[in-house]
């Protein structure tokens, strides 16, 4: 509820050529941010509008503001009872309230955390960047205190 962005990124294979939404062989991951809040990632199959909107209206309320990227898969977002804002990063990273550099955060902290493995399967992925949402939405606690409180209840 709220300001919200929205971003997908991905994650492995190797580069040789392309990057970004050219690159084959990557699991590609959509995060939604709260600003001020949580993140919520979780993989989808491909960046397509119904990808994209069936994981934004399983996590977001109608009627908040969703901040994107200039991605055509975001076009139906006002189509689903969202006011939708966009950056287009070919031109600038910020205007005024318009950007997603909060959801970009995450993206760079979760592959500065995972790059430390030196490889992760698919079939065990999607528990890792799991674990990257729970760390970052507990970030600035006591880790150790949440998961002895955890262990005890």
């Amino acid at each position: 509820m709220g300001e919200l962005e929205a971003d997908e990124a991905y994650f492995g294979g190797k580069r040789k050529r392309n990057r970004g939404r050219g690159a084959g062989g990557k699991t590609i991951v959509y995060g939604i941010l709260e600003r001020g809040g949580k993140v919520s990632v979780n993989i989808v199959q491909d960046v397509s509008a119904e990808s994209l909107m069936t994981e934004t209206v399983k996590r977001v309320r109608r009627g908040s503001i969703v901040y994107t990227d200039k991605w055509r898969g975001y076009d139906s977002l006002m189509f689903c009872g969202y006011k939708h804002l966009n950056i287009d990063h070919r031109y600038k990273f910020k205007q005024g309230k318009v950007y997603i550099n909060g959801i970009e955060g995450f993206w760079s902290f979760a592959k500065e955390q995972l790059i430390k493995h030196h490889g992760i399967s698919r079939q065990k992925f999607l528990f890792y960047i799991k674990e990257m949402e729970w760390r970052y939405n507990n970030r600035g606690k006591d880790l150790f205190e949440i998961l002895v409180d955890l262990m005890l209840h």
